[in-house]
């Protein structure tokens, strides 16, 4: 199994880097963690929309899930891109299958995201105001569910944040598992969730600890994690600069508690979870 960092920035884009977005992958299947803004541009770099077998959104924040209107919108775009209208037209990847890629969100998911669609509508061309249905499939699921994509289990539990959001498990046919934990102040939960994985994908937004209901994780406290549940490696992520000097001085901190491997998230920045 492979961890692709798509996007990694807090809040909104910035300095040339998408919002949360992490592409895992097994010799079959693909599965996308969050879908923030910059998503679909930053995975056709390295990807195509149409190879995922599914998107897991951890929580509803605009940071962790604005880009899924546009990446229906992108796979219905090729579908019309390849039909007889563009004879000549090159294409590179898989061809966009008929049926719709499941995008598993929180309960008041579908509700949310065919708000924003309808929003967005484009009279001229209404075949393409079908991202939710036609190459979309919304799933909602409920806090501590149990899902099948490809040939990857995944694992779904609460964890506190100023709404509900969920840490993600996912394990491979061969045992390899990779926590995700959304965002998250979570120390208890996320440390059970993470229980001898290969590989902690943790939020480190903040520089120093926050004890109120901001639900935010700093670099130090991700450490302790990693430490308290033995994980085989940390990935930082969820920055709010791309400084390196300040991201060097959170990756010490961590590294303060955790004995393991310390890494910091970066646009296409691949990590083998093993």
């Amino acid at each position: 199994m492979m961890l692709t960092v798509l996007g990694c920035r807090a809040a909104m884009p910035a300095d040339g880097q998408a919002s949360s977005a992490y592409l895992v992958s097994t010799d079959s299947t693909r599965v996308l963690l969050d879908c923030g803004p910059g998503a679909v541009t930053a995975l056709g770099a390295v990807s195509t929309p149409a190879a995922l077998d599914g998107i897991v959104i951890s929580h509803l924040h605009t940071d962790h899930c604005y880009d899924v209107l546009p990446l229906g919108k992108a796979l219905l775009t090729s579908r019309m891109l390849g039909n007889d209208r563009f004879p000549t037209l090159p294409t590179a990847g898989p061809a966009p299958g008929d049926r719709p890629i499941p995008l598993h969100v929180p309960k008041g998911g579908r509700a949310a995201l065919e708000r924003l669609a309808a929003v967005f509508r484009i009279p001229s061309r209404p075949e393409l105001d079908r991202a939710f249905g036609a190459a979309l499939e919304i799933r909602e699921y409920e806090p501590g569910e149990e899902l099948t994509i490809g040939d990857c289990r995944v694992v779904l539990r609460p964890l506190h944040h100023t709404m509900s959001n969920c840490g993600v498990r996912v394990t491979d046919p061969a045992g390899s598992s990779l926590v995700y934990s959304g965002d998250t102040s979570d120390v208890a939960g996320l440390s059970e969730l993470a229980r001898g994985a290969d590989l902690l994908l943790c939020e480190s937004t903040l520089e120093l600890p926050d004890d109120t209901s901001d639900g935010h994780m700093s670099a130090a406290r991700a450490g302790r994690v990693a430490a308290a549940a033995e994980v085989g490696q940390l990935v930082l992520t969820h920055f709010v600069t791309a400084d390196p000097t300040w991201l060097d001085a959170r990756r010490a901190e961590a590294c303060e508690s955790f004995a393991g491997p310390v890494h910091l998230a970066a646009p296409e920045r691949v990590f083998p979870v093993c």
